[in-house]
């Protein structure tokens, strides 16, 4: 049987501790890594290229939201399931709308968090049985809806990503090294951002992420 490969992602040892040893205690399963930061995340996918990772959203450095696309764009084939403190609707609907298959709160029971890495290994959703079930349905429903155009939705799928580490408080050289570009591609980026979304520093940018819910007072 060729075993699900697994890296796990959280910032808290005794976390990783206890889903490793949950893990590594089941037959079709495997852990091949772990990273307690989002750089050290992105570089382990890349270098291991796992399955599955199991990620924690509140990551130190650049959070679990946005390491699902960038984890994605770096290992098509790994999987991502989120195993997070919050059940708030929107942290959902991003986690899925960046190609995140599962979404597993850490109250959950084991046999959530197992289930969830079975179906992403899969391809198919998975959210914890103390979520809402139709938060997978109203995704689906509106996936390919056209949406109500706003600042946000006129930025490129690149300027969204570097909008999101601006705001989560990444400096001009750590969103070059994260997204593999310039110095000077960020800043074009920053400014094309600033420009079309009618802000003028980054003060206003998490205004405005906290505004449309990019970013959670209570995250």
């Amino acid at each position: 049987m060729n075993k699900i490969r697994i890296l796990i992602a959280d910032d808290h040892a005794i976390v990783r501790d206890g889903l490793r040893e949950l893990l590594n205690g089941q037959e079709d399963m495997e852990v091949i890594g772990e990273a307690e930061d989002g750089g050290q995340t992105l570089d382990k996918a890349k270098t291991l290229r796992p399955d599955v990772t199991l990620l924690d959203i509140a990551m130190p450095q650049i959070s679990g939201l946005e390491l699902i696309p960038l984890i994605r764009e770096a290992v098509p084939d790994c999987q991502i399931v989120v195993l997070s403190m919050h059940a708030k609707e929107t942290y959902v609907q991003q986690v899925l709308s960046s190609g995140g298959l599962g979404y597993v709160l850490k109250a959950s029971p084991s046999s959530d968090i197992l289930a969830a890495i079975r179906a992403a290994h899969r391809g198919e959703y998975f959210l914890s049985s103390k979520l809402q079930a139709d938060v997978i349905a109203t995704y689906l429903k509106n996936r390919d809806s056209t949406p109500v155009v706003r600042g946000y939705d006129l930025l490129s799928e690149r300027e969204q990503q570097v909008f999101r580490l601006v705001v989560e408080g990444n400096s001009t050289k750590q969103i070059a090294d994260f997204l593999c570009v310039s110095h000077k591609t960020v800043e074009k980026h920053r400014a094309n951002i600033m420009d079309k979304l009618g802000v003028h520093d980054r003060l206003e940018l998490l205004k405005y992420a906290i505004k449309i819910g990019i970013i959670d007072l209570d995250h």
